[in-house]
């Protein structure tokens, strides 16, 4: 047990949080199946390419007024009570998916659950781990743990989308229907979330050494508010290119299957959990700002080249190519959010920065789904590139001389 504490929490860091770290990893093992299989799914329902992006949005929808409740009104509340509910919530969700067969109740689910369809954690869990992880260290300790976090998230989901090819192999040697599978894997969606209250229930009481505050927000309000505007850009380009959104790309531009497509959301997953590793030595030398906008460019150009190259191999090594970079902005654009508030405004200030995040996610998927549905299947990488090249640029102009506390990286 000592050997696994040391291997994911940094020198310095709180062992009160490890059950949230393990949490992460098993939220994010589902998440990585689901964002493969989900489209899969509903195709396999009899719904068309529209309903698949109509639901991802949904499930973004949802997750983000949740994620408002908590900005606005989680400071009144014990935040491990909120995380516990947010579990039951998950174990709900894999049920009603695993029961639902028609358009109306799946939506639904998908709106009031915990379904996630991007590569990222966009859920109402986000800004209470958050908030805890950065009570849990401080200055380049931080960093790191975010950073693990983060790595932890990233390896869970490749392992995960590496298991979208279960259905196909359990039904073929059990002899039965794919749906049967693919319902399957929803149960253990529900599952999952159950084995994530006893990880909630396990860890320590929050802590008691930041006095609740008044509002939400104080002194950070206008910055948290600009960085809110200002991801919420970054939010609406990847919506466009949500990894279920990608996979439906893969399927029908390529004709790949559901097992070849999780075995590239595995080597992908693999590549980001290496950038992510490697942020906080990144972040040290350059700096949190220059490590969030200079890694993500080029990735973005690299969706933009694979969205126009013809043949199969070149789309699969740029897309390979933007894993190994595109998530490296995601640990240091947290510790970047810690650093710039004050400590008793951070789990509002995760809130409202996710918020919009969600928000601006939510809406894109649908538009996605319309221009694939249109036969525009390559439209939505590049908007979802050129979009978020701008992101960059404006963050860089708005807080590129923002000082930072001493021993942040």
């Amino acid at each position: 047990m000592a050997a696994i504490t040391r291997l994911l929490l940094p020198a310095g860091a709180d062992t009160g949080v490890l059950p949230i770290l393990v949490a992460r990893a098993l939220r994010a093992f589902a998440d990585g199946y689901v964002a493969v299989l989900l489209p899969a799914y509903l195709l396999a329902l009899g719904l068309g390419h529209f309903h698949v992006g109509l639901l991802s949005t949904a499930t973004l929808a949802g997750s983000a007024l949740a994620t408002l409740a908590v900005g606005m009104l989680g400071h009144r509340w014990p935040q491990q009570k909120i995380l516990h509910g947010a579990a039951l919530l998950m174990a709900a969700t894999g049920a009603g998916f695993a029961g639902c067969s028609t358009f109306w109740p799946l939506l639904m689910v998908a709106f009031f659950g915990t379904l996630n369809p991007s590569s990222g954690d966009v859920s109402v869990f986000v800004p209470l781990e958050h908030s805890r992880l950065a009570h849990a260290a401080s200055g380049n300790a931080r960093t790191t743990l975010f950073a693990r976090y983060t790595l932890i998230g990233s390896l869970s989901a490749a392992v995960g989308a590496l298991t979208a090819g279960l259905p196909l192999w359990l039904t073929t040697l059990l002899n039965l229907p794919l749906l049967d599978g693919l319902r399957a894997m929803f149960v253990l969606y529900g599952l999952i979330g159950a084995a994530t209250w006893l990880l909630y229930a396990m860890q320590p009481a929050s802590p008691t050494s930041v006095a609740p505050p008044p509002a939400p927000l104080g002194p950070s309000r206008r910055i948290v508010f600009k960085l809110a505007a200002l991801f919420s850009v970054d939010a609406f380009a990847g919506g466009l290119v949500v990894n279920s959104l990608l996979s439906l790309w893969l399927l029908e531009r390529f004709g790949l299957s559901v097992a070849q497509a999780g075995a590239f959301f595995f080597w992908a997953g693999l590549l980001t959990a290496g950038s992510q590793l490697a942020a906080p030595a990144v972040a040290r030398r350059i700096g949190l700002l220059n490590t969030m906008v200079f890694t993500h460019i080029p990735a973005n150009l690299c969706l933009i080249l694979a969205a126009l190259a013809p043949n199969l191999h070149v789309v699969l090594a740029l897309l390979l190519g933007r894993s190994a970079l595109s998530q490296m902005d995601v640990p240091t654009r947290t510790a970047f959010v810690m650093a710039v508030v004050t400590p008793a405004e951070r789990a509002a200030a995760a809130s409202f920065t996710a918020v919009p995040r969600s928000l601006a996610s939510a809406a894109s998927p649908t538009l996605a789904g319309a221009l694939f549905a249109a036969g525009m299947l390559s439209t939505p990488l590049i908007a979802c590139g050129v979009l978020k090249i701008a992101y960059d640029l404006a963050l860089l102009v708005s807080f590129g001389r923002t000082k930072l506390p001493p021993n942040t990286s």
